[in-house]
């Protein structure tokens, strides 16, 4: 029997939360991004390893709801491999289909991990010495699912 958490996300999220994928730091990374909101709490940091324009690895460490967990573990999932260019392709969106679907209090958590992607990738071109092909304006976020509990998780 699910209970009502279960019963809320796909079990795509759910898998991801569970057993996240990629979780942890890079030495010597080519780019990180960090990205938080201080209204909801959660905070994404993704490090993304990138050789002869291809992101070779990424991961990531996330505090914050299961969701949040999801998203932060389903991006590095689908970034790996990847150009740059098709690395930038990847929105909020295509992440949450990617898991499923989102509850719509959430879908905050698939901004932020888009955002953590491009702030990395905006990080890799500044350590490269080249200008970058994307503005992350400031603020741009979705309205917060302000009922967080205590019980937010790290990964």
């Amino acid at each position: 029997m699910k209970s009502e958490f279960q019963s809320q996300y796909s079990t795509k999220v759910m898998e991801h939360f569970m057993n996240p994928q990629n979780v942890g730091q890079i030495e010597n990374p080519s780019g990180v991004g960090d990205i938080g909101n201080p209204t909801c709490g959660d905070i994404m940091r993704l490090f993304i390893k990138v050789e002869d324009d291809i992101i070779t690895d990424a991961k990531f460490m996330t505090f914050g709801c299961g969701a949040a967990i999801a998203t932060s573990s389903m991006v590095t999932e689908m970034v790996k491999g990847k150009t740059i260019e098709e690395a930038l392709e990847i929105t909020n969106r295509t992440v949450t289909e990617a898991l499923g679907g989102l509850p719509k209090v959430k879908m905050h958590c698939s901004v932020l991990s888009e955002q953590a992607l491009k702030a990395a990738i905006n990080d890799y071109y500044k350590r490269q010495g080249k200008p970058s092909p994307i503005d992350i304006p400031e603020n741009e976020h979705e309205q917060c699912d302000l009922s967080h509990s205590d019980n937010d998780e790290e990964v």
